[in-house]
Parts: structure tokens; sequence; C-alpha cells
């Protein structure tokens, strides 16, 4: 191995090193000088005493000036220690160099660590041992796990100090089978009592995403630690399976083991994930209990667990005690307050805190452009780029957000200069807001040039962006094409499709969207909701409502969407009765209809003629689901009565309401009146509309009644 710059130092120090003229008879006096200066933490004047002396010193001195200078990481100083070492034993007991490749691993210096491993005449476990940790702790996991093989290799025995090293670069590097191997050695060796070496494998097992492994592995450890515990808890969080990582916290207060604050911390983060109030309120329990609620790590995870389930009042009594006031805090409540719509105390909050991030300036900026408070989002800008010292990807695509919003090409192409000067431009989250901003201005070809420009950098959600844009413009023929041009690059997802049929049920385009459809079951693609809703949609425009009923049908939950879609398709395919028996279905399951669903509801009786159950559903909105009527449901009753010759019911309806009617209201009136011969109303309305326009007079002519009454009624 060539001698580095590190090494040619203690070289040096080894060659200037003094050397005895003969064997010193005591050097009891001079050692204990030296002890009492490393005892009282006067290192440097200890080791220059050490060195400076022409005496050789027991070994037991060494030892303990290496353990200084490792917890002090004096590189230096431990240089000259083992240069008077060497100087005076040219054989030195391994122990003591094992001591030094460990001091020369914690302060750092791994060429000088091998080096030294390299010119060892004679190594034991220790020296293997030593090494390894060097490598592990100085995060070159690969050069770890190189050595521990040719350690394996030489038969050399490795001990839990090793093993453990080892699964912890097995982690690092993601080297599962590596960890399987290990996982037989350990058995192997008799190790598998050793709840540490047990632990480290739960956790690569966890890291390397075999959750089923890590818990297998958890379940064989007889009395697991707090530890143990906390590392099954934050691998399943890792892993995304928030409801376990609770599941097992509370095994382990069930454990009678005492949990670490982290542990808590992490439960608490899961349950934001998940909205597990009550959970999370179980678990702010246990945190008072054993005294942990005032720790950090705990408290910013209580407000946030609390803000993420919306109780924002719980969040603020725990914010607003002594010592809780933090960056993290801080950032947690101003949050909360923006992403429910309470922006004006969410400035508030804002403008207070002492202490702001990029982070902060983020998520209120998000609250703005959540909401659409656009204008003021822009003066949040200007004030952000005079006191913040940093922007980040979050920040520009927000701003881009804000662009799209106000439908400012200029300002978006200002902030695109920006990006590129600020070297953001190679950002692939940031070049997809460019995308999304460019095609919500309007300027489809900024948006189709960008998207060249990217080159290999883009992906999905890149095309996604495009061919979503294309649709939106009912440009749907263009959206096809670069559907298949993106199938020569990436694979789509269920969004693509979702805008893929959009485009098709814009333009009519059965055929292409049948083949969509096919596409996705052929290749496995899970339909899911926004999926499933787009190809209700595009069959019911395509006139294939059957198709549409049986895609609605197979979908595994329905949200109050995709039953509005649902009601509104038989309508416009005139399937009135369906759309009663689709109403019914929608109450059994529990879904609350809302004003559209009333809408297709009122549009279904006046397909059928069910008058009076179109009277009865505008009732119940108010007395029953406590939907305060708009104008379309006015005038679809206006409609209603009008088309079936309810000319009575008309009458008390159209003067019965809560405001005046609207002109084409009145118009709607005036003609049924014309048509089924009602004078009184007729007169009246076309009174009002000579009010409205004395300019355009309304001259009633009575003709000759068809009836009074429809006849189809329910």
């Amino acid at each position: 191995m060539g001698v580095n710059a590190a090494g040619l130092f203690r070289h040096i120090l080894h060659k200037n090193a003094p050397r005895p003229k003969s064997l010193p008879a005591n050097t009891e006096s001079l050692t204990n000088e030296i002890l009492v200066y490393l005892n009282s933490g006067y290192l440097k004047k200890a080791v220059s005493l050490l060195f400076a002396s022409p005496l050789p010193f027991p070994f037991f001195l060494y030892a303990r000036a290496f353990q200084i200078c490792s917890l002090k990481h004096a590189i230096v100083a431990a240089r000259k220690v083992e240069s008077h070492l060497v100087t005076f034993f040219p054989n030195p007991p391994v122990f003591l160099l094992n001591r030094a490749i460990e001091t020369y691993g914690k302060c750092g210096c791994l060429e000088d660590a091998r080096e030294l491993f390299d010119e060892m005449p004679h190594r034991d476990g220790g020296s293997w041992n030593a090494i390894i940790t060097a490598y592990a702790k100085g995060e070159c996991a690969d050069k770890s796990l190189s050595i521990f093989a040719q350690m394996n290799s030489l038969g050399v025995f490795a001990n839990e100090i090793t093993f453990a090293s080892v699964l912890g670069c097995c982690g690092e590097v993601f080297a599962l089978s590596l960890c399987r191997q290990i996982h037989g050695l350990i058995l192997k060796y008799g190790f598998y009592e050793n709840v540490i070496l047990c632990s480290s494998l739960v956790d690569v097992y966890g890291k390397c995403m075999v959750i089923r492994d890590s818990h297998r592995m958890f379940d064989e450890i007889m009395e697991p630690n707090a530890i143990t515990w906390n590392v099954i808890v934050r691998r399943y969080l890792e892993v995304g399976k928030e409801k376990e990582a609770v599941l097992m916290f509370f095994k382990l207060i069930q454990s009678k083991v005492n949990p670490l604050s982290f542990t808590i911390s992490n439960a608490l983060i899961a349950c934001s994930r998940t909205c597990a109030f009550k959970e999370g309120i179980q678990i702010h329990g246990v945190a008072i209990r054993i005294g942990f609620e005032d720790m950090e790590v705990v408290f910013n995870s209580l407000i946030d667990m609390y803000v993420k389930c919306r109780v924002l009042e719980d969040a603020c009594r725990i914010f607003d005690q002594p010592c809780s006031k933090n960056l993290f805090s801080s950032t947690s409540i101003v949050s909360g307050y923006a992403n429910s719509g309470r922006i004006g105390e969410a400035r508030q909050l804002f403008d207070d805190m002492k202490e702001r991030s990029v982070i902060s300036w983020n998520v209120m900026l998000a609250g703005y452009v959540h909401f659409f408070h656009y204008e003021e989002a822009l003066n949040f800008i200007s004030l952000m780029r005079k006191m913040a010292k940093d922007v980040d990807s979050v920040t520009l695509g927000l701003i881009l957000n804000v662009c799209a919003g106000l439908s400012d090409i200029e300002l978006g192409k200002q902030v695109h200069g920006f990006i590129f000067r600020s070297g953001f431009y190679s950002n692939l989250f940031v070049g997809n807001a460019l995308l999304d901003m460019y095609w919500k201005c309007g300027n489809l070809r900024s948006s189709r040039l960008w998207f060249r420009q990217m080159g290999r950098s883009r992906d999905r959600v890149s095309w996604n962006a495009l061919i979503t844009g294309y649709a939106r413009h009912r440009l749907s023929e263009e959206a096809m094409t670069i559907f298949g041009e993106m199938l020569w690059e990436t694979s789509p997802s269920e969004f693509t499709f979702g805008s893929l049929l959009a485009a098709c049920a814009n333009l009519f385009l059965l055929e292409q969207g049948k083949q969509i459809h096919g596409f996705m079951i052929r290749k496995g693609y899970n339909i899911d909701i926004v999926a499933r809703g787009a190809l209700i949609d595009m069959y019911s425009k395509c006139h294939y409502i059957d198709y549409a009923l049986k895609a609605f049908k197979e979908a595994a939950s329905r949200d109050l969407i995709m039953w509005n879609s649902m009601i509104f398709g038989c309508c416009h395919n005139g399937k009135g009765k369906e759309v009663i028996e689709l109403f019914r279905l929608m109450e059994e399951e529990g879904t609350k209809p809302d004003h559209v669903t009333f809408q297709g509801l009122l549009l279904a009786c006046i397909c059928e003629g069910y008058v009076d159950l179109g009277r009865q559903y505008l009732n119940s909105m108010s007395s029953k689901y406590c939907i305060i009527p708009r104008l379309e449901h006015y005038e679809s009753i206006i409609e209603l009565y009008s088309n079936y010759g309810f000319m009575i019911e008309l009458e008390d309806f159209v003067k019965g309401m809560p405001f005046e009617p609207t002109v084409p209201m009145l118009r709607r009136v005036f003609d049924a009146c014309r048509e089924y011969g009602h004078l009184g109303l007729g007169e009246w309305a076309a009174q009002k509309l000579n009010e409205s326009n004395p300019s355009v007079p309304s001259g009633f002519e009575a003709i000759e009644p068809h009836s009074e009454k429809g006849e189809n009624t329910v």
C-alpha cells in the first residue's frame, strides 16, 4: 500500500522520536506525571512529555493515551503516541496497535488506520474488528464489507462486535443477500441469544424492505429491549405500514418495557400519517405517564399529530406551554392553520415566529396557493425574496402554481429565467411544475418546447402533464399522439389514462376510449377511482351507457363524484328510471348527496315526467339533507311543471320562490302559459318581462290548452 501524506507524517515522527542510549531502570515518576495530565484533561501537555521522553513506558500508559486521543479526536497526538510506541517497541503488543487503529478510525483518518493495519506483522480478531468498525463508522460500508469477506475467507473468527459493525454496513448499502449469510453465521457461532445482534438483524431486514423477515426475527427474540422495540416500530413506519407501527407500539406498552422517546415520536408520526386521532390521544397519555411529554422530540410529534388530525385547539395547547416553541413546532402550527383555510391566523403565527426556515415560508405560501389567494401569495413571495436567504424546489413549484392561478405567463417566464440562473433547471420537480404552468396559462407551444428541452431527465409525470394540457384544451387527437410517443419512452400511470379518457370523451372517440380501456386491462393496471370515473364519463358521453353502468358496478368503492357522474350519464342518455334506482343505492351505501346529485335527480324527473317525485326531492334537500336549493334547482322545477302542464302548481311555485324569478325563468313560464292557455300567469310573466326589458315588449296570446295535468305522475 502506498504511503499517503498522513502516513508520511507518522514516519517522520517515528524518525525524529528520541531513542534512549540505555534502557532506564525506573520510569514510574514520569509515568505518574503523564497519567495525571491525561486524567486531568491536559492531553497536549501529556503527549508532549511522552513524545519528548527518551524512555519507554508501560503499555497501560499508551493504552490510556490512545483512549483519550480517541475521545478528543486528537489525530496529531495519536500519531505521536503511536510513533513513540513503535520506536521503543519494534514489535508492540497487538492489542495496542488495535487501539491505535480504533483511534484513527474515530478521528476519521481511515487511511492511517488502514496503513497501520496493513503494516501489522501479526493480527488477531481484534485487529479485524478495529478496521471493520473504523470503515463502518467512517461511512465506508463497501470497504468494511470487503474486509469482512477477506477476514472470513482467512478463517478468522468473528465476534459479536464484528457482526454488529458488518450488519450496520449491510443496512447502509441494502445488502440483503449478505445479511442472510451473516444471519447464518450468527446462528452457527451461537450468538442467536445476543439481543444487540438480533436487533441489528431486525433493523437490516427492515431497511431492505423485507418487513416480514424483520418481524419474524423480532418474534424470535426472547426478551426484546427498548431499542429492539424502537427498531421494529421505526421500520414499519419507514415501509409505509403505519397501522402496524402503532400496533407494535401498543404491544410494547403491554410488555411492560418503557419506550424510548424516539419510539413515542415514531408512533405519533404513524398516527399523523393515518389521522389516527384516538390512538394518538392514547400515546399522548403514555408520554405523560412516563414523563416524556416535555421532551422536544415528543412534543414536536404531538403537535404535528394534532395538526394532521385537524384538532388545532389541542395542538395549540401544547404549543403554548413553556419551552414548546421551536422552529419545528412553530412550522407545524402554521401549516395546520394554513391547510385548514384559516389563513389570517396562520399568517399571524408566521409573523410571530422568531426563527424561520425555507420550510416555514413554504407552508405559509402553500396555504395561500391551496385556497386560491393568489394576490396575497404574490405579495408574500415579494416579502420572501427580501427576507429569506434561500429558496428550494418546493418554493419554486409553489411560485409557478401562483403564476398558473393568475394566468400570468409573463411572470411565469420571469420565474423560468430565475430557475435557469439559480441552477434549478435540472430539477425534475421544478421542470414538471414549469410544464404545468405553461399549459395552464394557455401556452401549449412553450410547454411542448420545454418538454423537449427536458430531454432524458423527464419522467412519466412530465408526459402526464403534457397530455393533460392538450386534453384540457380539447386537443384530444394531439393528446392521443403524445400518448403513443410516451409508450416508446416510459410506461403510463393510472393518471395518464384519466387524462386520455377525458380527451376521448371530449371528441366522443368511442373506439379510442375502448382501446385505452382494453390496454389497461391487458397490462394489468389498477383502475383506480379517478380512472374509473373517467371511464364512466367517456362511455356516457359516447352513448354507451350500458358499458358505463358496468364500469360503475365493478368499482370496489365509489365516491360522491363517481355517483354524480353516473347519475348525469344516465340523465343525458334518457335513463331517468335508472337514476332513481341509483339514488336509492347511493343512500343505502351511506353516501351523502350534494347539490349536484339533486340537479341530476331533477333532470331525471323531467325526463320521465315524475312531477310529484321531483317536488319531493326539492323539499327533501333542505328538510332532510340540509342543502340549500340553488338557482338551477328552481329552474329544473319550473321546467318540470312547464313540460307537463302543471300550471296551478307552477304559478304557486314561481310566486312563492324566495327570490325574484330570472328572465330565463319568466320566458319559460311565459312559453308554458302560451302552450297551455294559462292566461293569468302568462300575463303576470309578460308584465315581469316587460319591466326587465321595456324595449322588447312581450305580447301574450293564449292558445287552446292541451291539458291541465300531466298523465305520467309519481
